[in-house]
């Protein structure tokens, strides 16, 4: 197997009279409070995606951007499935007809979309799926069960993959389809977790006739559709903050705690390396950016960074729990103030971080035989 080669970036950013900044700065002045259809329109939420919906940026502009949209407190629309792995895909291999239809309602945040994916008996081993999809004149018809599908009871569509040729190889006869969410026979139920918040849920389609127009790439060749999905998933979840992208940071953590003030030793040096890992995921976060603009679809590096940065979520977030002391359970006391809720949400939330988008042990595999080139893992019926 050949080694793998990662992309080089520089890490030195430009200063603050760049043109590239003051660009971003002239147009925020004319848009002091812009919709997402404002930031999808200018290219500001996927600057690096090709025009016209993207401003096919190097990953120098794409960092200087994101940097004078948080310095304004403009956030871009919450639409993580669709823009972080919905769209790449269908840049990839979507027709232009999809394209058009498609990409900015995602960019925009009108049109939410979930990933129908995992199901009961295909977690790990994912080409295992066992939903189906038969053709009958224009329609596909779709039986089957999804689990663990993020978001589904608010999204408009869905992205699907379900087995089109039986008799094939068990990667080779999976197709990729785009799911309207509200389709008669499509049935979502929620998953309430410890948290007590609904974030996933159980989907059950009976029956449920989709266009043939919404195939994504050629019949039977969704597997290679799906591990481009798969490999952006893993990026979007390894971005921003420590809850697959959502919540604080290890910068928020270090804020707070010189804010509250630290003197135990063995504290202050856990704090010291959530410092240091929350600064290699930031420089592995320019290096996908680089690789992105560079026309390169996530590889191997993808499980890295989404490997490191679940454990690194773990770690803050027991980490914040013990500085917290046992109050840092407690919905509305304890020593972040007003935060507090967000710490108790992350702490309870953060065991499924190392399982949801691939789990860590997957990762490790992807890791060992795309990267170091070992041999694969033995298969189960040898």
């Amino acid at each position: 197997m050949a080694p793998v080669r990662f992309s080089a970036v520089d890490f030195d950013l430009p200063g603050d009279d760049d043109p590239r900044r003051t660009a971003v700065r002239d147009w925020l002045a004319e848009h002091p409070s812009p919709s997402g259809r404002d930031l999808a329109e200018a290219g500001y939420v996927a600057p690096h995606w090709p025009r016209p919906w993207g401003l096919e940026a190097d990953p120098i502009e794409q960092i200087l951007i994101d940097e004078e949209l948080a310095a304004a407190g403009v956030h871009r629309p919450p639409n993580q499935i669709g823009i972080g792995w919905a769209g790449p895909t269908l840049l990839a291999a979507g027709s232009q007809e999809q394209k058009d239809r498609y990409l900015f309602p995602i960019l925009s945040g009108e049109e939410f979309w979930c990933q129908l994916f995992s199901e009961p008996g295909a977690g790990s081993d994912l080409a295992s799926l066992r939903t189906t999809a038969v053709r009958d004149g224009d329609d596909y018809v779709i039986n089957g069960q999804k689990v663990w599908t993020s978001i589904a009871h608010v999204s408009k569509f869905g992205i699907l993959i379900a087995r089109t040729n039986p008799d094939a190889a068990k990667q080779r006869g999976i197709s990729y389809f785009i799911c309207p969410m509200d389709a008669p026979g499509v049935e979502v139920r929620p998953i309430v977790e410890m948290t007590g918040a609904h974030l996933f849920n159980e989907v059950f389609f009976d029956e449920v006739r989709i266009p043939a127009e919404n195939l994504v790439g050629e019949e039977n060749r969704g597997w290679d559709l799906a591990k481009v999905t798969l490999a952006n998933e893993r990026v979007s979840l390894s971005s921003g903050g420590v809850l697959w992208g959502r919540g604080p940071s290890a910068s928020d953590l270090v804020a707070l705690a010189q804010a509250h003030g630290v003197t135990d030793p063995g504290l202050r040096q856990r704090l010291v390396q959530i410092h240091i890992e929350g600064e290699l995921l930031r420089l592995l976060r320019l290096r996908s950016v680089t690789a992105a603009i560079q026309g390169a679809q996530p590889g191997p590096e993808a499980s890295i960074r989404k490997l490191f940065a679940d454990e690194h979520g773990q770690r803050l977030m027991a980490l914040a729990l013990d500085l917290a002391g046992a109050g840092g359970l407690l919905a509305e006391t304890g020593p972040f103030g007003g935060d507090q809720d967000l710490w108790r949400y992350g702490f309870l939330f953060g065991p499924a971080l190392t399982i949801g988008g691939g789990t860590a042990e997957v990762q490790r595999n992807i890791i060992g035989e795309r990267v170091l080139g070992l041999p694969a893992e033995p298969a189960a019926d040898r």
